[in-house]
């Protein structure tokens, strides 16, 4: 980082104090995420360090995986599928694999911005009541558009079939959800999370899930990742490895808005997407 002007990095690169101070020459930070928690937003704005991120081209990619945990955990496909290709399979019966229905169901939207919005919006295929929790309430169109009703996080969680969180990890996000959420959902419920790991308290949820207080979760994120704790292996969770973007033409774009940003910014111009358009000055 010596002699770096510019950085490209991905949401895995701690963008530090101590990283920032072996690089005087840098200028700018490009991070390949929309969320930007790994980076030190204050010391890049003490430095004059530009910072920008990759919002908007990931949001129906990502509501689209939040939607694939949703079913694979109600309907219990990921088991179905090892119990099929282990040849175990022998017969039709009954309660094999019988999970929940999706169909008809209260879906609870926790952050109702560009990917929350985008899971509301494939809700109403599956005739679903919306309800949605957020830092503050969006506009009267776009709940009836939508047709979303705003609850507080307490009533959203009691009153919801499937628990869905679309924030960013801030300090005020962080374990968000935790023991007295978990208690206050229905013993049916299941929580699906593509956010960011540390916006629940795994602990809890573990402790949850052995207990029966929820039926089950869907996760592509971790408190601490890449580790999964074994609480999870065991239960009944729906696991994928940080993929919510994961598609070729998603994490394409993604990279392109990272690398024009920096082009940008050499260029004397105002990167698209900006987190800290005061250095600039």
């Amino acid at each position: 980082m010596a002699d770096v002007e510019g950085l490209i990095c991905m949401l895995t690169d701690r963008i530090d104090e101590a990283l920032l101070a072996a690089a005087p020459r840098l200028r700018i930070v490009a991070n390949v995420a929309v969320g930007y928690d790994n980076l030190d937003v204050a010391t890049l704005n003490r430095r004059k360090i530009a910072a920008t991120n990759t919002p908007g081209v990931l949001d129906e990619t990502t509501a689209d995986l939040a939607w694939t945990l949703l079913m694979c955990v109600a309907r219990q496909i990921v088991a179905a599928d090892a119990f099929a290709r282990a040849g175990k399979w022998r017969s039709w019966e009954l309660n094999q694999f019988c999970g929940a229905d999706v169909w008809g169901k209260t879906l609870g939207i926790v952050g109702f911005g560009r990917i929350g919005q985008a899971v509301a919006r494939r809700a109403r295929g599956f005739g679903m009541r919306v309800i949605y929790s957020s830092g503050h309430r969006v506009a009267a169109e776009i709940e009836r558009e939508l047709a979303a009703e705003y609850r507080t996080l307490d009533a959203l969680v009691a009153e919801a079939d499937f628990v869905t969180l679309h924030v960013p990890l801030t300090p005020s996000t962080r374990h968000m959800i935790a023991a007295p959420q978990f208690a206050a959902m229905k013993p049916t419920a299941y929580l699906i999370n593509t956010a960011r790991g540390p916006v629940v308290d795994e602990a809890a949820l573990i402790a949850a899930l052995a207990a029966g207080r929820i039926a089950g979760a869907g996760l592509d994120v971790y408190e601490r990742e890449p580790e999964i704790p074994d609480g999870l292996r065991r239960a009944n969770v729906v696991m994928t490895p940080h993929i919510g973007s994961a598609s070729i033409e998603t994490r394409t774009k993604m990279a392109m808005i990272a690398v024009e940003n920096v082009i940008a910014f050499f260029d004397g111009k105002r990167p698209a997407t900006i987190l800290n358009p005061e250095v600039l000055s």
